[in-house]
Protein backbone atom coordinates (compact mmCIF):
# COMPACT_ATOMS: atom_id res chain seq x y z
CA UNK A 1 0.00 0.00 0.00
CA UNK A 2 1.18 3.84 -0.43
CA UNK A 3 2.51 5.33 2.09
CA UNK A 4 1.63 9.27 1.87
CA UNK A 5 4.90 11.47 2.75
CA UNK A 6 5.27 15.25 3.40
CA UNK A 7 8.62 17.20 3.33
CA UNK A 8 8.70 20.62 5.90
CA UNK A 9 12.50 21.71 4.92
CA UNK A 10 13.56 25.69 4.23
CA UNK A 11 16.47 25.11 2.03
CA UNK A 12 15.33 23.98 -1.37
CA UNK A 13 18.16 21.80 -1.99
CA UNK A 14 17.36 20.26 0.95
CA UNK A 15 13.68 20.20 0.15
CA UNK A 16 14.90 18.41 -3.94
CA UNK A 17 17.76 15.78 -2.41
CA UNK A 18 15.06 14.35 0.16
CA UNK A 19 12.20 14.28 -2.47
CA UNK A 20 14.73 13.13 -4.92
CA UNK A 21 15.39 10.03 -2.27
CA UNK A 22 11.72 9.64 -1.83
CA UNK A 23 10.85 9.33 -5.05
CA UNK A 24 13.05 6.28 -6.15
CA UNK A 25 10.70 4.19 -2.86
CA UNK A 26 7.47 2.74 -5.12
CA UNK A 27 5.47 2.46 -2.08
CA UNK A 28 5.77 6.55 -1.08
CA UNK A 29 3.10 9.08 -2.80
CA UNK A 30 4.60 12.36 -1.50
CA UNK A 31 2.68 15.16 -0.77
CA UNK A 32 3.26 18.92 -1.52
CA UNK A 33 6.28 20.12 0.56
CA UNK A 34 6.50 23.09 3.49
CA UNK A 35 8.91 25.98 3.62
CA UNK A 36 8.01 26.56 7.24
CA UNK A 37 6.30 25.20 10.30
CA UNK A 38 2.99 26.97 9.97
CA UNK A 39 2.53 25.97 6.35
CA UNK A 40 3.59 22.36 7.42
CA UNK A 41 0.92 22.39 9.95
CA UNK A 42 -1.86 23.61 7.41
CA UNK A 43 -0.81 20.96 4.83
CA UNK A 44 -1.29 18.28 6.91
CA UNK A 45 -4.64 18.95 8.12
CA UNK A 46 -5.27 19.08 4.07
CA UNK A 47 -3.22 16.02 3.03
CA UNK A 48 -3.41 13.99 6.62
CA UNK A 49 -0.04 12.17 5.68
CA UNK A 50 0.97 8.96 7.18
CA UNK A 51 4.76 10.38 7.47
CA UNK A 52 6.56 13.13 7.85
CA UNK A 53 10.41 14.52 7.20
CA UNK A 54 10.70 17.71 9.62
CA UNK A 55 13.66 19.77 9.48
CA UNK A 56 14.36 21.06 12.68
CA UNK A 57 15.83 24.71 11.95
CA UNK A 58 12.92 26.20 10.00
CA UNK A 59 11.46 29.80 10.04
CA UNK A 60 8.99 30.45 12.77
CA UNK A 61 7.66 27.33 13.99
CA UNK A 62 10.79 24.26 14.34
CA UNK A 63 10.29 20.81 13.55
CA UNK A 64 10.45 19.78 17.46
CA UNK A 65 7.30 22.75 17.76
CA UNK A 66 5.26 21.69 15.17
CA UNK A 67 5.86 18.03 16.41
CA UNK A 68 5.18 18.71 20.06
CA UNK A 69 1.80 20.23 17.97
CA UNK A 70 0.55 17.42 16.09
CA UNK A 71 0.98 14.89 19.13
CA UNK A 72 -1.17 17.32 21.11
CA UNK A 73 -4.06 17.08 18.78
CA UNK A 74 -6.65 13.95 18.45
CA UNK A 75 -6.59 11.39 15.94
CA UNK A 76 -3.93 9.28 14.47
CA UNK A 77 0.04 10.81 14.91
CA UNK A 78 2.17 10.58 12.00
CA UNK A 79 5.50 8.79 11.60
CA UNK A 80 8.10 11.55 12.25
CA UNK A 81 11.76 11.42 10.71
CA UNK A 82 13.51 14.47 11.92
CA UNK A 83 16.07 16.14 9.27
CA UNK A 84 19.00 18.36 10.24
CA UNK A 85 22.89 19.22 10.06
CA UNK A 86 23.39 19.28 13.74
CA UNK A 87 23.74 15.96 15.98
CA UNK A 88 22.59 17.93 19.19
CA UNK A 89 18.76 17.35 19.07
CA UNK A 90 19.15 13.53 18.99
CA UNK A 91 17.35 13.55 22.35
CA UNK A 92 15.17 15.91 22.15
CA UNK A 93 13.55 14.47 18.91
CA UNK A 94 13.42 10.90 20.19
CA UNK A 95 11.50 12.56 23.43
CA UNK A 96 9.20 13.02 21.06
CA UNK A 97 8.46 9.69 19.50
CA UNK A 98 10.76 10.26 16.75
CA UNK A 99 10.98 6.98 14.67
CA UNK A 100 14.49 8.32 13.60
CA UNK A 101 16.67 11.13 12.97
CA UNK A 102 18.35 11.87 10.03
CA UNK A 103 21.69 14.13 9.84
CA UNK A 104 22.39 16.42 6.49
CA UNK A 105 23.57 16.21 3.75
CA UNK A 106 22.07 13.01 3.62
CA UNK A 107 23.47 9.59 3.31
CA UNK A 108 21.74 7.07 1.05
CA UNK A 109 22.27 3.56 3.30
CA UNK A 110 21.13 5.91 6.46
CA UNK A 111 17.94 6.94 4.69
CA UNK A 112 17.41 3.48 3.50
CA UNK A 113 17.46 2.27 7.50
CA UNK A 114 15.38 5.50 8.35
CA UNK A 115 12.47 4.21 5.69
CA UNK A 116 13.06 0.53 7.18
CA UNK A 117 11.97 1.72 10.51
CA UNK A 118 9.27 4.02 9.00
CA UNK A 119 7.45 1.23 7.32
CA UNK A 120 8.08 -0.94 10.93
CA UNK A 121 6.44 1.45 12.45
CA UNK A 122 3.36 1.88 10.39
CA UNK A 123 2.49 -1.21 10.02
CA UNK A 124 2.62 -1.78 14.30
CA UNK A 125 0.41 1.13 13.88
CA UNK A 126 -1.82 -0.99 11.33
CA UNK A 127 -1.70 -4.24 13.50
CA UNK A 128 -3.03 -2.38 16.35
CA UNK A 129 -5.67 -0.47 14.48
CA UNK A 130 -7.10 -4.27 13.15
CA UNK A 131 -8.12 -4.81 16.84
CA UNK A 132 -11.09 -2.45 15.81
CA UNK A 133 -12.93 -4.78 13.61
CA UNK A 134 -16.15 -2.81 13.34
CA UNK A 135 -16.43 0.80 11.63
CA UNK A 136 -19.52 3.08 12.39
CA UNK A 137 -21.05 4.87 9.44
CA UNK A 138 -23.10 7.97 9.24
CA UNK A 139 -26.06 8.46 7.27
CA UNK A 140 -28.52 10.67 6.79
CA UNK A 141 -30.68 9.44 9.96
CA UNK A 142 -28.60 6.88 11.52
CA UNK A 143 -25.31 5.45 12.27
CA UNK A 144 -25.20 1.85 10.66
CA UNK A 145 -22.32 -0.40 12.39
CA UNK A 146 -20.18 -2.41 9.73
CA UNK A 147 -17.78 -5.26 9.55
CA UNK A 148 -15.14 -3.47 7.07
CA UNK A 149 -14.35 -7.02 5.40
CA UNK A 150 -18.05 -7.35 4.49
CA UNK A 151 -17.36 -4.01 2.43
CA UNK A 152 -16.92 -5.16 -1.32
CA UNK A 153 -16.29 -1.65 -2.69
CA UNK A 154 -17.01 1.93 -2.40
CA UNK A 155 -17.75 4.41 -5.07
CA UNK A 156 -18.17 8.37 -4.96
CA UNK A 157 -21.35 9.51 -7.12
CA UNK A 158 -21.47 13.00 -6.63
CA UNK A 159 -21.56 14.09 -3.01
CA UNK A 160 -22.47 11.12 -1.76
CA UNK A 161 -20.63 7.81 -1.00
CA UNK A 162 -21.88 4.29 -1.65
CA UNK A 163 -20.66 1.55 0.37
CA UNK A 164 -21.84 -1.65 -2.01
CA UNK A 165 -21.59 -4.96 1.23
CA UNK A 166 -21.15 -7.99 -0.36
CA UNK A 167 -24.70 -8.93 0.57
CA UNK A 168 -25.63 -6.44 -2.21
CA UNK A 169 -26.97 -3.97 0.35
CA UNK A 170 -25.49 -0.27 -0.39
CA UNK A 171 -24.85 2.15 2.25
CA UNK A 172 -25.02 5.85 1.37
CA UNK A 173 -23.07 8.70 3.62
CA UNK A 174 -21.92 12.27 2.98
CA UNK A 175 -17.87 10.56 4.15
CA UNK A 176 -15.71 11.13 1.39
CA UNK A 177 -13.31 8.82 0.09
CA UNK A 178 -10.29 9.91 1.48
CA UNK A 179 -11.69 9.57 4.80
CA UNK A 180 -12.90 6.27 4.43
CA UNK A 181 -9.60 5.41 3.06
CA UNK A 182 -7.94 6.69 6.26
CA UNK A 183 -10.44 4.57 8.47
CA UNK A 184 -9.52 1.43 6.68
CA UNK A 185 -5.98 1.87 6.72
CA UNK A 186 -5.67 -1.25 8.81
CA UNK A 187 -7.57 -3.80 6.55
CA UNK A 188 -6.72 -4.75 2.95
CA UNK A 189 -8.19 -1.92 0.77
CA UNK A 190 -6.71 0.11 -2.33
CA UNK A 191 -7.77 2.55 -4.98
CA UNK A 192 -7.53 1.44 -8.52
CA UNK A 193 -9.41 4.42 -9.59
CA UNK A 194 -9.65 7.81 -8.18
CA UNK A 195 -13.44 7.16 -7.39
CA UNK A 196 -13.42 3.41 -6.09
CA UNK A 197 -11.29 2.00 -3.12
CA UNK A 198 -11.82 -2.00 -3.27
CA UNK A 199 -11.53 -4.85 -0.63
CA UNK A 200 -8.94 -7.15 -2.05
CA UNK A 201 -10.15 -9.55 -0.11
CA UNK A 202 -13.73 -9.36 -2.08
CA UNK A 203 -12.05 -9.47 -5.18
CA UNK A 204 -12.88 -13.24 -7.34
CA UNK A 205 -11.33 -12.06 -10.61
CA UNK A 206 -9.15 -9.47 -12.89
CA UNK A 207 -10.52 -8.87 -16.45
CA UNK A 208 -8.28 -7.16 -18.73
CA UNK A 209 -10.24 -4.01 -20.68
CA UNK A 210 -8.53 -1.84 -22.99
CA UNK A 211 -5.54 0.58 -23.24
CA UNK A 212 -3.73 -1.77 -20.20
CA UNK A 213 -6.81 -0.89 -17.96
CA UNK A 214 -8.59 -3.93 -16.16
CA UNK A 215 -12.19 -4.81 -14.44
CA UNK A 216 -12.01 -6.08 -11.14
CA UNK A 217 -14.80 -8.91 -10.84
CA UNK A 218 -16.06 -8.35 -7.29
CA UNK A 219 -17.59 -11.63 -4.92
CA UNK A 220 -20.92 -10.03 -4.55
CA UNK A 221 -24.28 -11.68 -5.66
CA UNK A 222 -24.19 -9.31 -8.81
CA UNK A 223 -20.54 -10.28 -9.67
CA UNK A 224 -20.26 -6.29 -9.53
CA UNK A 225 -16.99 -4.52 -11.50
CA UNK A 226 -15.11 -2.19 -10.60
CA UNK A 227 -13.21 -0.45 -13.37
CA UNK A 228 -8.74 -0.21 -12.67
CA UNK A 229 -6.85 2.59 -14.60
CA UNK A 230 -3.64 1.52 -16.33
CA UNK A 231 -1.47 4.40 -14.31
CA UNK A 232 -1.58 1.98 -11.02
CA UNK A 233 -2.05 -1.67 -12.41
CA UNK A 234 1.36 -2.17 -12.04
CA UNK A 235 1.03 -1.49 -8.38
CA UNK A 236 -1.67 -2.53 -7.93
CA UNK A 237 -0.52 -6.15 -8.70
CA UNK A 238 2.25 -6.00 -6.68
CA UNK A 239 0.34 -4.77 -3.71
CA UNK A 240 -2.11 -8.12 -4.80
CA UNK A 241 1.41 -10.49 -4.89
CA UNK A 242 2.63 -8.52 -1.55
CA UNK A 243 -0.43 -9.98 -0.18
CA UNK A 244 -0.18 -13.73 -0.93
Amino acid sequence: MKMYVMIAEDERLGREELSYLLEQEEDVSLCPSAENGEQLIQLYHEYKPAVLFLDIHMPGLTGLEVAETLRNEEGDEPVIVFTTAYDTYAVQAFDLQATDYLLKPFDKARFDTAMKRVREELQKKQQKKRKIDKLIISTDNKMVVVDPLQIGYAVREGRQLLLHMLSNEVIETKMNLKELEEKLAAFPFYRPHRSYLVNLDAIEEITPWFNGAYNIVIKDKNKSQVPMSRTVAKEFFDVLQGLN
